[in-house]
């Protein structure tokens, strides 16, 4: 890769962040649910195009299709990239994240990020998947608050990083847990004032 950027003139870091956004820009969410004749997703619900909207639709599978699309551009982004070493991982997985927060197809918006920021999460460090899953199903089961349990999960990954010796990695989702946590003011002000949905609310 060092020799590819070379000859082009480019930085390895730069052809990352391209090669990840433009993995994490596709709106898998907005596809899916165009494919199956459900119309716009991003008319429905919150109006962004990730899983839990596409869930609104009614379509269960579709709505586990787009998680598992969502997360798999991360990880390919910040996988295949890593072939070429740690920071230009670390920079295809931040511009995936970023990408399907802020798709420029999509005039800059786009989901929440969650799924895409566990794929690159798995792409980078796999076992501490396991981690988040296992801190998101104890506040799952304790709280019933999809959105709490995600909150929760992302502002443990970075300290868990930092302690297993992955600094450089740590770092990456510090930021990434901000942007998210910042992307979720609206459940955060709804928790806060205890009307947020909790899991198996209907409508």
């Amino acid at each position: 890769m060092d020799l590819f950027s070379w000859q082009l003139g480019l930085p390895s870091t730069a052809l990352s962040l391209a090669f990840g956004y433009l993995l994490g820009s596709i709106p898998f969410g907005l596809i899916l649910t165009r494919m199956a004749g459900l119309g716009d997703v991003r008319k429905i619900g919150s109006g962004n195009i990730g899983a839990t909207n596409v869930l609104r639709t009614g379509n269960k599978k579709l709505a586990a299709a787009t998680l598992l699309l969502d997360a798999l551009k991360g990880t390919a982004a910040a996988a295949i990239a890593s072939l070429w070493g740690v920071e230009a991982g670390i920079a295809a997985g931040l511009a995936a994240f970023l990408g399907h927060l802020y798709p420029v197809w999509l005039g800059f918006k786009g989901g929440k990020g969650v799924a895409t920021y566990i794929g690159v999460l798995l792409g980078l460090v796999p076992w501490v998947v396991l981690v988040f899953a296992a801190i998101w199903l104890a506040m799952a089961k304790i709280s019933r608050y999809s959105s709490l349990s995600a909150l929760v999960a992302t502002a443990v990954i970075p300290v868990v990083l930092y302690l297993t010796g992955h600094e450089k990695v740590a770092l990456l989702f510090a930021v990434m847990t901000l942007i998210t946590w910042v992307k979720h003011r609206a459940n955060i002000k709804r928790l806060l004032a205890g009307t947020e949905s909790r899991i198996g609310d209907k409508g």
